[in-house]
């Protein structure tokens, strides 16, 4: 578990833990993160439109906060450009690919880093930690080879060569950088990236893998390798 650490004081007050703002329509899924991530050490206040989240990010000055890009009344890029009119916190955007076209635009307005959604917890702590801390690493980049994944960002570059995935194929990219050199199998892949225990649908992985390979440029399955009859292995460092 990740452990709490101590901010400097801010508006006369000292957090020993993150305060989340968490901003999602779906007031189950809330809850459900909100319980996870304050077993983690991490205050969590929950909303679910953009009306809210404006006027609670200004009552409370949350360190962080996760919005959705399905979020209704105020809009997510709405939310974002507003916050950034006043102040710099940290802004994670939850997203699928059905928003990948609000997920471009939140970037622009000031996202700091897109997430995916449904939200995993594992993937969310770092994210939340190091923006609170407001570590060097809160802009990380994952590499393998001539790959370069930047997580903030959203972006990969391939020999210094800007490649646009979809949201999919990105996610699955980075699930095997942070797991580069060691064999994933295909039930870990469906349950981390698709977030599913469906091990019928090992198909969907084979076709995205092949599509990945494509857009990297590794025709000869060098960067990605198939382990026959497990799942698959990414070969490089991952920093």
């Amino acid at each position: 578990m990740i452990q709490p650490q101590t901010t400097p004081e801010v508006n006369g007050d000292t957090r020993a833990a993150p305060l989340l703002l968490v901003a999602d329509p779906e007031s189950a899924l809330v809850r459900g993160l909100s319980d996870a991530l304050e077993r983690e050490g991490i205050e969590v206040t929950g909303v679910t439109d953009g009306a809210q989240a404006l006027l609670q990010a200004g009552a409370l000055h949350p360190d962080v906060v996760l919005v959705s890009a399905s979020l209704p009344v105020v809009g997510a890029v709405e939310f974002i450009r507003a916050i950034r009119l006043t102040r710099a916190t940290p802004i994670l955007l939850g997203t699928d690919e059905s928003h990948a076209e609000q997920a471009v635009q939140a970037l622009a307005a000031g996202t700091t880093a897109c997430v995916a959604r449904p939200y995993r917890v594992p993937e969310l702590l770092p994210l939340v930690h190091a923006a609170f801390s407001g570590e060097p690493g809160a802009r990380r980049t994952l590499t393998a080879g001539d790959v370069e994944l930047d997580i903030r960002a959203y972006q990969v570059r391939v020999g210094g060569r800007t490649v646009h995935l979809p949201l999919r194929e990105f996610e699955l990219l980075h699930y095997l950088m942070r797991n580069a050199n060691s064999t994933v199998t295909r039930e870990q892949i469906m349950r981390h990236v698709w977030n599913s225990t469906d091990t019928t649908s090992t198909n969907t992985i084979a076709v995205h893998i092949k599509r990945l390979r494509a857009r990297l440029g590794d025709n000869d399955d060098r960067l990605i390798k198939t382990v026959r009859g497990v799942g698959y292995r990414l070969v490089g460092g991952a920093d």
